[in-house]
C-alpha cells in the first residue's frame, strides 16, 4: 500500500457512475450539480484527514484580511516583508506542502530536485545549492537553505518575498492545537474570526498554510481514490440519482432498494478502512510530514530576528 493519499476529480467519479447508468444518462436523469453535494458529503463523512494542504497570501488592510473561501483550518502563518517583481519564477526547490517529501541535505536542510518551480498561485521555494570549483578542479556545494515565497498574480508577474516575520495567532476553532503560531512570541498578533484574519498591524501581507476544501488548482472537487472507498462514493451518487428518478415518478423502487443495500455496505467498508492500522500508518506518515512542514516554518526565521 502506498503511504500517501491519492485523489481523482469529481468528473472522473461521475464518468464511472455514468458508464454504469448509461441509459439514465441518455435520458437526462443525471444532474451533476446535485451530485457534487453528495460527493462533498462523503468527503466530510470520511473526515478531515483527506483535506488538501494549500497556500495563500492574505492582503491586510485596516487590520483585516479576508481568508480564502475554502479555508477550514490553519497549519501555520507568518508575515511577509516587501517583495520583488519579475516575469519569471526564481530557481529553487519547490516545497510541496500537499504531499511533502523531505530529503536531508548534508547540513540538515531539505533539498530536492532544483530548477524553475511551477507556481500557479502561491508556493514556498528553497534556494538552489551553490556549486563552486577551485583552481585545482575541486568542487564545493554550499546549501544555504534560504526560503522564498513566490506568488503568481497573473500576466507573467511573479512576486518574490524573502523577508518573513513571526506571527502570534490566538487559539480558536480554526487553529489546530499543534499550530506553531499559538506559542509563537511575536510583535504581530492575529486572530481568525468570521472568515477574516484580524491583525494588530494596519496593513501588510500574511502567508497562510492551511487545510482547505478538496479541490484541485482549477477549483474541481476532489475525492479520495482508493479501492476501499471508491464504491462508497459511487453508490452514494447512484442512490441520489435513483431517488431523484423516484420522486419524478419513475418506477425504480427495486433498483433503489438494491443500491441502498450496496451503499450501506460500501459506507461501512470505507469507514472501517479509515480505522485500520494501514490507514493509520498513512496518517502517521502524514503527521510526520506535517511536523516537517513546521520545521520549515521555524527554519524560515533562523536568519531573521523576531522584531522588525
Amino acid at each position: 500500500m502506498a503511504l500517501s493519499h491519492k485523489y481523482r476529480t469529481f468528473d472522473q467519479l461521475l464518468n464511472d457512475v455514468t458508464i454504469d447508468f448509461s441509459s439514465y444518462a441518455l435520458e437526462g436523469m443525471i444532474e451533476p450539480q446535485q451530485l457534487i453535494k453528495v460527493a462533498t458529503r462523503v468527503n466530510y463523512d470520511l473526515g478531515l484527514r483527506i483535506n488538501r494542504t494549500k497556500d495563500d497570501i492574505v492582503d491586510i488592510s485596516h487590520g483585516k484580511g479576508k481568508l480564502p473561501t475554502d479555508f477550514q483550518y490553519l497549519n501555520y502563518a507568518f508575515v511577509c516583508g516587501d517583495y520583488q517583481i519579475s516575469n519569471t519564477a526564481p530557481s529553487g526547490t519547490h516545497i510541496d506542502t500537499t504531499q511533502p517529501k523531505y530529503v536531508p541535505a548534508p547540513d540538515g536542510g531539505d533539498i530536492g530536485p532544483c530548477g524553475d518551480p511551477t507556481c500557479k498561485d502561491v508556493c514556498v521555494v528553497q534556494t538552489c545549492p551553490e556549486t563552486t570549483t577551485d583552481k585545482r578542479g575541486n568542487t564545493t556545494t554550499t546549501y544555504k537553505g534560504e526560503y522564498m515565497v513566490v506568488q503568481y498574480v497573473g500576466a507573467e508577474e511573479y512576486r518574490t518575498y524573502t523577508r518573513f516575520f513571526p506571527l502570534t495567532i490566538r487559539e480558536g476553532s480554526s487553529v489546530q492545537c499543534d499550530c506553531p503560531n499559538i506559542n509563537q512570541k511575536a510583535l504581530d498578533i492575529a486572530e481568525i474570526k468570521d472568515g477574516y484574519l484580524l491583525t494588530s498591524f494596519n496593513a501588510g501581507k500574511v502567508y497562510l498554510n492551511y487545510l482547505g476544501a478538496m479541490e484541485d488548482e482549477d477549483g474541481n472537487l476532489l475525492v479520495l481514490d482508493h479501492p476501499y472507498c471508491n464504491e462508497y462514493y459511487e453508490y452514494a451518487l447512484k442512490q441520489r440519482i435513483l431517488e431523484n428518478m423516484l420522486f419524478a415518478g419513475e418506477n425504480v423502487s427495486q433498483q433503489l432498494g438494491l443500491i441502498e443495500q450496496k451503499f450501506k455496505a460500501a459506507r461501512n467498508n470505507a469507514l472501517g478502512f479509515i480505522n485500520t492500522p494501514d490507514f493509520k500508518e498513512v496518517q502517521k506518515i502524514w503527521e510526520v510530514n506535517r511536523k516537517a512542514q513546521y520545521h520549515n516554518y521555524f527554519d524560515m526565521f533562523r536568519s531573521y530576528p523576531p522584531n522588525r
